[in-house]
């Protein structure tokens, strides 16, 4: 039963970090690829595009980590 519930939040986990990997990267490519420059005058300049492409990376291996605290409920009443 722990193995089914760690699964459920594994596969939950994994598709929370492929939706804000997905809108975090859907909202910064067409900027970092000066699609605002012309209408608005927003450019990211290379240094600022890959920093921000690195925090995403990070943000979603900081997530998944966070599942090395998670305890099944059935192995909680367990001990």
């Amino acid at each position: 039963m722990a193995a089914i519930q760690l699964s459920k939040k594994v596969m939950g986990r994994i598709k929370g970090n492929i939706f804000w990997a997905f809108a975090y990267n859907a909202a910064l490519i067409p900027v970092a690829a000066g699609v605002l420059y012309l209408s608005f005058g927003i450019m990211f300049r290379p240094e600022l595009a890959a920093l921000a492409m690195a925090a995403s990376s990070v943000t979603v291996v900081s997530l998944s980590l966070l599942l090395k605290r998670y305890i099944p409920e059935a192995k909680k009443g367990s001990t």
